[in-house]
């Protein structure tokens, strides 16, 4: 298909053509040709009317406000899950402790400097505020300028606001449900006839007026975006550098080669290859070979030994409850005889209570023994030819033998050889070095031993290392195909969707619904301007998790370069088929034909997206409003990490299992920055138009209310798994460009509408330097967001002791004490990247992973990675203590560590321990939210 693009475009017509006929064949039958007496409009399928925008403003409040005051209420209540990252911060950092008052914390949020933010984030975070605080300077400039001068031009241009009546040359849009939008001859109406549908039009003098403030807002807003772009890159470009040029982590050592051929698959050939090239000594080179066979055992492992943990919580559960009812019962009997004045004292009998509160067991030891036999958990296993027969066996010693054996496999398989994949990781004895390799072409040969940046240890996705290229290759490939299918479902599905909750369509399948709801101002309202944004608001919820999905299994090695495709691919699907789809859903009975036209003139595709984006203004407005006011205070609540908790609090039973509860939820730039990117294009093409300043003012609004909530979770209450590289930002740029030239194209369409075709060719250079700032950009930008410059590299930084670290906040610095103390931040926070990878190795974990024994304990180890049982413990087989998951067993304690958790491969996967950056929350049972 790849090979053959007129076969696939045949493909993509037929499919498309086929499932628009099954609904319009579905459509006809549930309403009926005699039931279809009016055409919908596409302004009336998801454009919210003038009204509308009020309700959709108080709905907003409705959902914001709550969630606000709910977490300045519960910020300091739940402090393990508020600010679990600032409870694990090293107090050298001199992140800033917010106070404890209801909305003091806001004020202390706004004084933390950028210095801060990269030495307590790190890169990443300070790129991905960066471009909300350029956002909004960048829309306050457009949005007085839209104030001032373009609202009274466009007041003066369309007094009547939404634009003058049809004229009678004008056709109404057909809808899905009128047949009558296909002639006798099966020929479809023009899709000219959607450009003449309610917009705004000017004559005479107002003509010129129109004309010639809209083409030079377009040039002005583009010139001025152009130079905010290139500015903040430039000062971007110079903090990284800066930044990652005063660290020396093993993952800045540290390069990658692909495509080694097969005369040079030795550790050894390629260690005498790199050194014959004189940049620097080779500390280590780690040639990734075909580990299959040791990874499946090892995952194998880490499924048997949760099995086993929790088939020994069940039991001891069991066990608990029985032996409770039974000291009850013994206590309940010895209180009775108290009072018979039998021989036992009164203190014997509080000291057998106290005892079994304690847990003490009261019982005889051969029935405490019978009881725990009795409840030993079972398992049905399968066996004979072809799986047919089965049996009840003891499912903690069949788990105990299967790990016994997985233990034995796996010994065996770390001594065996595996041949070398195509894929190495060399580490040099310093930075320079490792960047000189980098950015040099090491083979004559196309496609050979090319070399590229490698991601940390903990950050290297193995499987996909000893996958040949041609595998990774295929992988991308039919992720690519499956994402394009996606786009073509979704397509029809939310065009479909968008149509079939309109008031207008409720009204001709539910003719007495429909007149309900219209004659109901707010059940109108809410149905006209809550149905299509909150499908936009599912859609953008739901969908990013399954391009997530697909972007782990792209075949990346690193997971780094997977978070960037996850951001490129949510970001296509927000792009696509929200705006796009969303302003041609109104037409969507003539949407195929319009595209079919479309793709064939340029001009009727600028005229038609224009026309439709000047009928659905209400429609963004209310979707940017929502966001603004609605679900960015509601992110502050964190509800993906209390749902997570829920649900993993429903399916724990182990120690392990209520552990891991206890993590820090992680922050994903994919699922919020294609977001933040589709409300900057928007508020770029509305910004000339009549309702631009509306569209500006709550733009700026949205980015500075972003800009300080995502500012709160990056500093203290989320994690970031990624090594910090800032790769981020020319993925934002590339976007921002795009969002240009869909502005241009339609401020072209627009100024078009008006029958002066003639002035459009004038934008002509627009486009031109648009492009050439792409090109530019490439070339100049990209490699510096890459690689780190040489020169940037400073040795006599690296070396900088903790000691040296100066308070930047002292007012009374000098200005070299100020540089001084501007460094040590940056030491500061490649520090933490620093001691992230301390002792860790480019080595796979499978191989060196402690093989940790079953967690399970009365009472928690004394200390990280000890494996001694409590005196109290009780271990009735195979020698292992029984830990109860009981609601009060984890506790705020940050020492608190299962045996070998920085090893064991079912935690992390990494071959480092427990990082003091890693933030552990107690999301625990009953005390959860209560502060340490």
């Amino acid at each position: 298909m790849a090979d053959n693009p007129q076969l696939a475009t045949t493909t993509v017509v037929a499919a498309s053509e086929a499932a628009y006929d099954v609904l319009r064949l579905l459509a006809k039958r549930s309403v009926g040709d005699s039931e279809v007496q009016e055409n919908c409009s596409g302004e009336s399928i998801v454009n919210p009317g003038k009204g509308d925008l009020q309700f959709s403003f108080w709905i907003s409040v409705a959902l914001g406000a709550p969630s606000f005051l709910a977490f300045c209420f519960l910020r300091t209540r739940w402090a393990t899950l508020y600010s679990a990252r600032k409870r694990r911060l090293d107090s050298l950092i001199g992140l800033p402790t917010l106070p404890n008052t209801f909305l003091g914390w806001i004020p202390a949020l706004y004084r933390i400097t950028d210095e801060q933010v990269l030495a307590s984030a790190g890169l990443d975070a300070f790129v991905f505020l960066h471009f909300f605080k350029m956002s909004a300077r960048l829309f306050s400039i457009m949005f007085f300028f839209a104030l001032t001068v373009l609202l009274p031009i466009n007041s003066t241009m369309f007094p009547s606001g939404d634009g003058v009546a049809k004229s009678k040359l004008q056709v109404q849009t057909r809808s899905l449900w009128d047949e009558s939008s296909v002639d006798n001859n099966g020929t479809v109406t023009q899709c000219t006839d959607l450009t003449h549908n309610d917009h705004p039009r000017v004559g005479g003098a107002k003509l010129q007026m129109f004309t010639g403030s809209y083409l030079a807002f377009t040039y002005f807003f583009t010139f001025l975006t152009l130079y905010m772009v290139n500015r903040h890159t430039r000062r971007i470009l110079r903090i990284r550098q800066d930044y990652l040029g005063t660290q020396s982590t093993i993952t800045d050592r540290t390069f990658r080669i692909t495509g080694i051929p097969k005369e040079l698959k030795d550790e050894n050939r390629i260690r005498q290859l790199v050194e014959k090239l004189n940049i620097g000594n080779v500390v280590s080179v780690t040639l990734c070979r075909n580990w299959a066979p040791v990874d499946k055992l090892v995952a194998d492992r880490s499924k048997e030994l949760r099995e086993l943990e929790r088939a020994w919580s069940v039991l001891h559960r069991k066990r608990q409850d029985i032996l409770k009812a039974k000291q009850e019962q013994a206590v309940r009997s010895t209180s009775f005889s108290v009072d018979q004045h039998d021989l036992l004292d009164v203190e014997d009998v509080a000291l057998g209570r106290s005892l079994t509160a304690e847990g003490i067991n009261l019982l005889p030891p051969s029935l405490s023994e019978e009881l725990y036999e009795s409840y030993r958990p079972k398992l049905r296993i399968w066996y004979g030819p072809f799986g047919l027969r089965t049996r009840l066996v003891d499912a903690i010693d069949h788990h105990e033998e299967r790990l016994r054996q997985l233990d034995g496999h796996i010994l065996t398989a770390r001594e065996a050889s595996y041949d070398p994949a195509d894929l190495a990781f060399v580490t040099m004895d310093s930075t320079t070095a490792c960047q000189m390799a980098i950015q040099a072409l090491m083979d004559p040969r196309p496609g050979v031993l090319l070399t590229n940046t490698a991601p940390s240890p903990s950050d290297v996705v193995w499987r996909n290392t000893y996958a040949s290229r041609n595998q990774r290759r295929l992988k991308s490939w039919m992720v690519t195909i499956i994402i394009s299918i996606l786009s073509v479902f979704w397509l029809f599905i939310v065009a479909a969707v968008a149509t079939m909750l309109s008031l207008c369509t409720i009204k001709k399948v539910f003719p007495e619904l429909g007149n309900a709801i219209e004659s109901h101002t707010w059940l109108g309202a809410a149905v006209q301007s809550g149905f299509p944004v909150l499908i936009v608001t599912i859609l953008n919820t739901l969908v990013p998790l399954l391009y997530e999905f697909l972007s782990y299994r792209q075949g990346m090695v690193s997971r780094d370069d997977i978070e960037l495709s996850f951001v490129s691919k949510n970001f296509f699907f927000t792009f696509f088929n929200v705006f796009f789809v969303f302003t041609f859903a109104g037409s969507f009975s003539q949407f195929l034909p319009c595209l079919k036209e479309a793709l064939q003139n340029i001009t009727l595709a600028s005229q038609l997206l224009a026309a439709s984006t000047l009928k659905l203004s209400n429609f963004y407005i209310c979707f940017i409003m929502l966001q603004t006011i609605g679900l960015v205070p509601f992110r502050l609540l964190e509800p993906g990490a209390v749902f997570l908790y829920v649900m993993s609090r429903v399916k724990a039973k182990s120690p392990r299992d209520f552990c891991e509860m206890r993590r820090a939820p992680q922050f994903s730039y994919g699922y919020y920055l294609p977001t933040a990117l589709l409300v900057f294009i928007l508020c770029l093409v509305y910004s000339i138009l009549l309702k631009g300043y509306m569209v500006l003012m709550i733009g700026v609004i949205y980015f500075l209310a972003s800009y300080y909530v995502y500012k709160y979770q990056l500093m203290y209450a989320m994690n970031q798994p990624q090594h910090a590289t800032g790769g981020a930002w020319r993925v934002i740029c590339f976007r921002i460009i795009l969002g240009l030239c869909i502005f241009q194209v339609i401020m072209a369409g627009i100024i078009g509408l008006q029958g002066t075709w003639k002035v459009t060719p004038l934008l002509i250079p627009l486009y031109a330097i648009t492009s050439w700032y792409w090109y530019y950009f490439h070339r100049r930008y990209v490699p510096l967001t890459k690689f780190i410059a040489l020169r940037s590299i400073r040795d006599d930084l690296i070396n900088e002791s903790d000691d040296d670290i100066i308070n930047i906040n002292n007012a009374s610095l000098s200005d070299e004490d100020f540089e001084a103390a501007r460094r040590a931040y940056f030491r500061r926070g490649t520090t933490l990247d620093e001691y992230r990878e301390r002792d860790a190795k480019f080595i796979n974990p499978s191989l060196i992973s402690k093989l940790s024994d079953p967690w399970i304990y009365d009472e928690p180890p004394s200390g990280e990675g000890s494996t001694t049982q409590s005196s109290g413990a009780s271990s009735p087989s195979g020698g292992l203590a029984v830990l109860a998951p009981t609601p009060n067993l984890y506790s705020d304690n940050d020492s608190f560590r299962p045996p070998g958790l920085g090893s064991s491969p079912a935690f992390d996967g990494q071959n480092r321990g427990p990082s003091p950056s890693d933030s552990n929350i107690s999301l625990g049972d009953t005390h959860i939210w209560r502060e340490a």
